[in-house]
């Protein structure tokens, strides 16, 4: 967990620089195909910063996270076989039960399957290589990903430009504690995966 809290230290001090927005669309994007750090710890923190470019900083992060999502889409359609093992090997949560389990569900719930990683905690990049491998319809996935990660994202930064300045204080004061928070969250998922989809 050391190399984790390393990378969410990394992720949140990109929000003081000059290259915010654009780590917050790369971040967004490689989270959505292999990288373990959710873009939501950037995001809060730049909609704290500046409330008002909120609703901005939602759709770069939505254009970032959906395109990645098509990368990720790629190398299951088309690398799979190639870069299948090192995944398994380097992700964490990234293993072969979960992720043939996920496959087999695509047959006949794709859109809400697309739908619901987007939306939730659970992690994307499972359900988006998971997508190209099932070779699932492109269209119907690209717009599943557009409504679940940009009703995410939006729905962060919308709540944070209404009550920002209200409860900035006390995000201030527990910042740390609650981007902690939406990481654990985020892994904890991976060993739900074969839950909620494995019946």
């Amino acid at each position: 967990m050391k190399y984790i809290k390393k990378l969410y230290d990394w992720v949140l001090a990109w929000s003081e620089t000059k290259w915010a927005v654009l780590a917050l669309f790369l971040i967004a994007f490689v989270e959505s195909s292999f990288f373990p750090i959710p873009p939501d710890v950037l995001l809060i923190a730049m909609a704290l910063a500046k409330p008002a470019y909120a609703l901005s900083y939602a759709t770069v992060c939505t254009a970032g996270s959906v395109l990645g999502a098509l990368f990720g889409y790629a190398i299951g359609h088309w690398a799979w076989q190639i870069v299948g093992v090192y995944f398994f090997k380097y992700i964490p949560g990234f293993t072969p039960e979960v992720f043939q389990q996920v496959a087999e569900k695509y047959e006949t719930h794709s859109v809400a399957i697309v739908f619901t990683a987007a939306f939730t905690p659970i992690p994307y990049k499972v359900f988006s290589i998971a997508g190209g491998v099932a070779k699932v319809s492109l269209i119907p996935f690209v717009v599943a990903s557009i409504f679940g990660r940009g009703g995410r994202f939006y729905l962060v930064a919308i709540l944070l430009k209404i009550f920002g300045e209200k409860v900035k204080v006390y995000i201030d004061k527990y910042f740390n504690l609650l981007t902690l928070l939406v990481v654990i969250i985020y892994f904890l998922a991976f060993y739900l995966i074969p839950k909620i989809f494995g019946s």
